[in-house]
């Protein structure tokens, strides 16, 4: 039986960082920028590992708005490497991440995940998700004006 946990990312976990992300999304950013994004910011890094080995990773923000009374909260990431899919990391790195929002007052947490994502839907939804009627709209911004 496989060993499987939860824990926060930290700047030494950079490196392992930029190599998850890349498989989820592609996107190439530097270790050093990774560690700089953990020591400065307020998103929270959460890293999946399966036998002592880190597989996957989720991020959560939390933010106040003066519209709401509340906190608000989003899970913005959530990736499992393919090989250790199946195993719970997703159903614990969303748990994980759950408690610590609701241990900073948030009440409500979001989820944004893209329409096809078969598996990222049927595991937010096995987690209490509930499918929102929201439209969500982007807009690119020009990446030459300041």
């Amino acid at each position: 039986m496989n060993k499987v946990y939860v824990r926060w990312a930290s700047a030494e976990d950079s490196s392992t960082l930029v190599s998850l992300n890349n498989k989820f999304n592609g996107v190439e950013i530097s270790a050093s920028e990774v560690k700089l994004s953990l020591q400065n910011s307020r998103e929270l890094v959460a890293i999946a590992m399966l036998d002592d080995t880190p597989a996957g990773f989720a991020c959560a923000q939390y933010f106040k708005s003066f519209c709401y009374s509340e906190l608000l909260g989003e899970i913005t990431e959530l990736y499992v490497d393919e090989g250790a899919r199946r195993k719970g990391l997703a159903t614990l790195l969303i748990k994980f991440l759950e408690e610590k929002l609701i241990s900073l007052g948030v009440t409500n947490i979001k989820v944004l995940t893209g329409i096809n994502n078969r598996a990222g839907i049927s595991t937010y939804e096995k987690s209490g998700y509930k499918l929102q009627d929201e439209l969500v709209f982007e807009k690119e911004g020009d990446k030459g004006q300041k």
